[in-house]
């Protein structure tokens, strides 16, 4: 069933030339002896994990899917995926960034990231059993007590653990300030929570002895809305006094959710029947604790269709290059045989070059996010970490909503590839599609990440934060204007920068007359300055093509096609994207409800 191989060659490109990162971690002691030796071992073990591992059990776990035995509760994963899990643990990937107090190995985000990239490509759905485990760590790690930490941690960071965050329920959604789930103070401290969560992602399965919920209910005496909630440590089986799993606690699956997509993942309706929990954090500041998980899988969403995205171009330009159908229009170019290899085609190619470019600019965009949330939380000099936590809120909702847009695009036009055998189960192709169109919707819809962006992150600032980031790209542009080599990814560049700036500030302005006008501006304003981004990223990735393409002529010559093809072909999209915005709310908002 296809192929996977993971881009190792692009992947040191943009942690070794574009980030420069192990001149970055030297500033940052936790990470100063992290150099790129080390960071190519991983990489390296990571890409044979990856291909020969998960790979193979992706096709298969998509169409065996999960089973839950509706006397026990309990959910069996498709087959094979323990045995993985099994080895994943063995081989230490579940304590890569984690702290070495609790058994880590302490290497950086960065690091992690680009190895959650492989893990996806490889196989969404097995990355998400431990995929939340990480998150769950981070929460714990930041708002637990010492004793949660000392009991859980380390079978969080071993592996030996997995852990889910519970938040949805069915009437809420996203709106978490109506959600039910209630917890009941005990004498000894401890809660009993009784409710019902929805969408929980590995919420129970048999690869590990016991799994780690983190569940946001509210106490008895809670104020009404997001004020009034707060997060709880619900574990599937009570830890005995030596860490061992011990009674089986009264949180259970109920059933399996039929969904489009990413059918090897068991994703959960969670039933609490006086399920014991204990605080973490403050009572009624749950929202607050979590958003540390949130954000993490934030960032990890992104990812995923970053590796769908990489994994479905490379499936399609081995069909391009393989599937005969007609001649070349400037004439045959595959002489010896009836027909020319599809990849000949201009509309192919501009299939193909979409996915690539959206593979590639959200490889340098995660790893640059990824490598700022390591100076946010290590740098010695409380000034950087300060405007690297900055970058990160402003940069979040955009990595998010931005990523999985274009997986879903580069999947569908990888797909497109492929003509009648695109939607046929046998080649694969549409189950990359399926899996990547839930990344748009879970962990916040990508509506919901744009109202983020521009509502919180940007006018309730005033656009501090995006100024910041609109200084670095000037600086950039002024820095390299005068240099004509570069002029064909500066000058659009600079022009976009500056119509950013300009329409920020026409809808802040209208949106003092009418709120309506953020909500109708949000979804496209946040594509404008994702490709904002990818423009500043991809215009200093040219620039080290240009300089060392004498060094290895295929690999930057291909870097600059990418790179031209971006800004002739992708960026373009942010005039129709502009003119959306500057639309209004009237042509949304003046149609009668009972008319639609």
């Amino acid at each position: 069933m296809g192929q996977y191989n993971a881009p190792l060659r692009d992947m040191q490109f943009v942690l070794h030339e574009l980030l420069q990162v192990s001149d970055e971690l030297k500033q940052l002691p936790k990470y100063a002896e992290v150099d790129a030796e080390i960071i190519n071992q991983v990489l390296e073990e990571g890409a044979k994990f990856t291909s020969d591992i998960l790979f193979p059990l992706n096709h298969v776990g998509d169409r065996e899917g999960c089973k839950l035995d509706t006397a026990t509760h309990e959910v069996t994963p498709p087959k094979g995926f323990k045995e993985a899990y099994d080895q994943y643990v063995a081989a230490g990937w579940p304590a890569l960034s984690a702290d070495p107090e609790f058994g880590g190995q302490g290497l950086p985000t960065v690091l992690q990231t680009v190895f959650l990239e492989m893990l996806n490509s490889a196989n969404q759905a097995w990355t998400m059993y431990p995929g939340l485990s990480h998150g769950a760590y981070e929460c714990l790690h930041k708002h637990g007590t010492d004793e949660q930490k000392a009991l859980y941690l380390p079978k969080l960071v071993s592996g030996e653990w997995t852990g889910t965050m519970c938040l949805t329920e069915a009437h809420c959604g996203t709106d978490l300030g109506l959600l039910r789930t209630k917890a009941e103070p005990q004498a000894d401290g401890s809660y009993k929570l009784t409710g019902s969560k929805i969408f929980i992602s590995a919420g129970e399965h048999n690869m590990v002895p016991n799994i780690v919920h983190l569940v946001l209910a509210r106490l008895p005496d809670a104020p009404a809305g997001t004020h009034g909630i707060s997060l709880f440590l619900v574990p599937k089986f009570l830890p005995n006094a030596d860490g061992t799993p011990g009674e089986r606690n009264p949180i259970f699956c109920g059933a399996l959710e039929e969904k489009m997509g990413i059918h090897g993942n068991a994703t959960c309706q969670m039933n609490l029947d006086g399920a014991w929990g204990w605080l973490i954090g403050e009572p009624n500041k749950g929202l607050n604790a979590m958003f540390v998980m949130m954000n993490a899988a934030r960032l990890g969403v992104g990812v995923q269709s970053l590796g769908l995205t990489e994994v479905a171009y490379q499936n399609a330009v081995v069909y391009a290059k393989d599937r005969l159908q007609m001649r070349s229009l400037t004439g045959p170019k595959a002489t010896d045989k009836p027909a020319d290899p599809i990849i000949v085609h201009p509309d192919v190619r501009r299939m193909l070059l979409t996915a690539k470019a959206y593979a590639e600019g959200g490889r340098a965009f995660s790893s640059y996010v990824a490598l700022q949330i390591d100076r946010e939380l290590n740098h010695p000099d409380e000034k950087v970490r300060a405007e690297a936590a900055d970058e990160v809120a402003l940069l979040t909702p955009i990595i998010k909503a931005f990523l999985t847009d274009n997986g879903w695009i580069a999947t569908s036009e990888s797909l497109q590839v492929y003509g009648g055998h695109g939607y046929i189960a046998e080649w694969g192709m549409e189950q990359y599609v399926r899996d990547a169109r839930i990344n748009m919707i879970y962990e916040g819809t990508n509506t919901i990440q744009s109202l983020d962006l521009l509502g919180r992150k940007i006018l309730l600032d005033n656009g501090v934060k995006l100024r910041k980031l609109g200084e670095k790209i000037r600086s950039y542009v002024e820095d390299n204007g005068l240099d004509e080599s570069l002029s064909e990814f500066i000058t659009p560049l600079a022009d976009l920068a500056a119509k950013v700036e300009k329409l920020t500030a026409e809808i802040g302005m209208k949106a003092m007359r009418n709120p309506d006008e953020v909500g109708a501006a949000a979804v496209p304003y946040l594509r404008v300055v994702g490709h904002l981004i990818y423009a500043y990223l991809f215009a200093r990735m040219a620039k080290i093509a240009l300089e060392k393409q004498n060094d290895d002529p295929k690999f930057y010559q291909a870097k600059l096609v990418t790179a031209r093809f971006y800004f002739a072909r992708l960026l373009p999209e942010t005039a129709m994207l502009i003119r959306q915005a500057r639309a209004g709310s009237d042509s949304l908002m003046a149609l009668d409800a009972e008319l639609f």
